[in-house]
């Protein structure tokens, strides 16, 4: 696969694993690093922008859900606020986490920053493992 061709591949890969769909979008960046180790870079913020958008696309959901009475379970989010989506990119509680965020109506500029944070952070852990 081209260089192009793989990161194409990488940016949709990471942002529909930052849907509610399910996916992993780590064993893209891994292969596109093994063939291409040249395009860590490059890869690395695909990648984020991928996976940042995808949140970013859940946190929309959330705000179009009509917002009844609090629910006891968001009661950290709503103390930390967007901080919390340093959490986004862990599996299985990010994806809602970052509808929650939406549905909370949290700063979305602050949403989206601390999601990029925390998912380059990972991307960038596993990206240096790979080629290394």
């Amino acid at each position: 696969m081209t260089e192009s061709a793989s990161l194409v591949t990488l940016f949709t890969s990471s942002f529909l694993a930052a849907t509610l769909l399910p996916g992993g979008s780590e064993a893209v960046l891994f292969g596109v690093l093994k063939f291409h180790p040249q395009q860590f870079w490059p890869a690395l913020a695909v990648a984020t922008l991928g996976n940042t958008l995808g949140g970013m696309s859940s946190y929309l959901i959330g705000c179009i859900i009509p917002q009844t009475k609090p629910l006891k379970g968001l009661a950290t989010l709503r103390k930390y606020g967007s901080a919390m989506l340093l959490l986004a990119w862990v599996p299985v509680v990010g994806d809602p986490l970052c509808v929650a965020a939406g549905w909370l109506r949290l700063n979305p500029w602050l949403s989206a920053l601390f999601i990029a944070v925390g998912k380059f952070a990972r991307y960038w852990v596993i990206a240096t493992i790979t080629v290394a």
